[in-house]
């Protein structure tokens, strides 16, 4: 075998050297060099492929390829019977060309589709079609589109090899197509040396490509032994996409066990129900210490190698780990989730209850004994008695107006009676600057209105005392199923939510309901505070 190759590599050394000096001669290398580059890539190309993979013949027909793209060079040699044969043949190395692409990596025309393809492409290497731009064109076309569908039909092993193919297609249909429609639009001066080139550069990458496929057969590997380490950080959403990139089975489905209720379900959660005997495709059922926890719904032909097969196995057994696991803790943070707006709705209860009995309890107190005080004002008698009482008087409402401010700050009662614009209105009427509200929307839920509430009275005490603002303004908007709440002032800015509780708190408070809050403040140029809550108050 090695002396034959041997022999062949000779004569193609040999028959490119004559080929050059009967087109060119010696006299400028610009001309013959990358020609013979280009008949010699693909030959020494072949005879690797052809030793390296004797069971292909994708090496022979890459040799082909390059003893036959030296005989349109002996177009101009004395014979005429040579010259004529070489000059209508210029164009015979393509159809090796094409069958090397159209078969790869075999070698060997497969479907009905591919044998014709390659029929035509040899037809027209015989020919002089090949030397029409619009033909050029077309059959470039061609090859691209038998591949394409070549690719998207095959399954597997087929489906990873046919990708080169595909790819060496599109590269050679590109160079092909774009140098025959720069002929017919450009002087042909202008297009004919650096076309030559381009297209002669493009041949030594596909031969090379070629080789290099062959030799390594990427296709007789999948990317399932790196799937394996990546399913650790990947989704589960993701694993059947990237088990059937893998795998070269786009119709390929997961399904998931569940014991409960004895049904596999997909990533969705939806039932996922097994094809019947003779329909075409295959299960695979993939099991753990003997109990199953997933199913592989896929095309027969895919996991034909047990070597593939048990690395698929851990890669969904892995995964099938991975989903339990996320289902896990996604329980869990569910109940964490209910666990703090339990804890919120608690104290925003026992805030109502405190300040109900502050209303009703000390404050109605407070005012009986306003009342008494009145009365005894009008009796009095002496001049030090009705001021003594009059100063009790006003020490009292101070201390009433006191109570009426904590029991406000602990629930406002307006909120629950009259809804969150009129309790703003309320919140704002005390402030020593001008605040605009604006409420839009629905009737909010009652945590959400508190959240909204809580978030403004922060927001508009904080820039009260610190902001130096001369206005600030309120919007609230409900609307498709969220709430937005929006506090901006013209202050001096420089608020950080990480020097005060405050902040912190209502973050905390808002995060509880499944919102976000966000702050902007900028120095100089004021504050603006956000949030964003769903109208249910789930948690995300």
């Amino acid at each position: 075998m090695a002396r034959r190759l041997g022999l062949v590599g000779l004569t193609g050394v040999a028959l490119g050297l004559t080929a050059e000096w009967v087109r060119f001669g010696w006299g400028d290398p610009r001309h013959w060099l990358p020609d013979l580059a280009a008949g010699w890539t693909f030959i020494g190309c072949g005879l690797i492929g052809w030793g390296r993979r004797p069971e292909s013949r994708t090496g022979p027909l890459m040799a082909a390829t390059g003893f036959t793209w030296f005989v349109g060079n002996f177009a101009q040699v004395g014979v005429a019977a040579v010259a004529w044969a070489a000059a209508h043949l210029v164009y015979l190395y393509r159809g090796p060309l094409v069958q090397l692409v159209l078969a790869y990596p075999s070698g060997r025309p497969g479907s009905r589709l591919v044998r014709g393809a390659v029929a035509v492409g040899y037809a027209a290497a015989v020919t002089t079609i090949w030397g029409s731009e619009a033909a050029t064109i077309v059959l470039a076309g061609l090859l691209l589109g038998v591949c394409a569908r070549e690719y998207v039909r095959a399954v597997g092993r087929a489906r990873r090899a046919r990708l080169i193919a595909l790819q060496a297609a599109a590269g050679l249909s590109l160079v092909l197509a774009g140098i025959a429609a720069a002929r017919l639009l450009l002087p042909s001066g202008e297009v004919g040396r650096p076309s030559l080139l381009v297209y002669e550069v493009s041949l030594w990458v596909l031969a090379g490509g070629l080789l290099a496929g062959l030799l390594v057969a990427p296709w007789r590997q999948t990317a399932v032994a790196d799937l394996v380490v990546e399913l650790g950080e990947a989704r589960s959403g993701t694993v059947r996409g990237q088990l059937s990139r893998a795998l070269g089975d786009p119709s390929l489905e997961i399904g998931y066990w569940l014991p409960d209720r004895a049904v596999f379900v997909d990533t969705e959660g939806r039932v996922l129900a097994l094809p019947d005997a003779g329909s075409g495709r295959s299960v695979t059922v993939v099991e753990r210490e003997g109990q199953a926890v997933a199913a592989l719904i896929h095309d027969p032909a895919v996991l034909e190698d047990p070597g593939l097969l048990e690395a698929v196995t851990s890669a969904a057994q892995l995964a099938a780990a991975n989903t339990r696991l996320r289902a896990e803790v996604q329980a869990r943070v569910e109940e964490l989730a209910a666990s703090r707006r339990r804890i919120l709705e608690a104290g925003d209860e026992e805030r109502r209850r405190l300040e109900h009995r502050l209303h009703e309890g000390a404050e109605a107190q407070l005012g009986k004994l306003a009342e008494t005080l009145r009365r005894g004002q009008g009796s009095a008698s002496g001049e030090q008695t009705r001021s003594q009482i009059a100063h009790a008087e006003e020490q009292l409402g101070g201390t009433r107006e006191e109570l009426g401010r904590l029991a406000q700050g602990l629930h406002p009662r307006v909120l629950a009676e009259h809804g969150l614009a009129d309790a703003l209105a309320v919140l704002a009427k005390d402030l020593p600057l001008p605040v605009e509200i604006k409420v839009t929307g629905n009737q909010l839920p009652p945590p959400v209105a508190a959240a909204a509430y809580f978030m403004c009275a922060e927001a508009l005490t904080n820039t009260a005392k610190h902001a130096a603002a001369a206005r600030i303004t309120v919007a609230v908007t409900a609307s498709e199923g969220r709430v937005r709440v929006e506090i901006a002032d013209d202050g001096v800015g420089e608020a950080d939510p990480a020097r005060g509780s405050g902040l912190r708190g209502l973050a905390d408070r808002v995060a509880t309901l499944g919102g976000t809050l966000q702050v902007q403040s900028v120095p100089g140029r004021g504050t603006r505070l956000a949030a964003d809550i769903p109208l249910g108050g789930q948690a995300r």
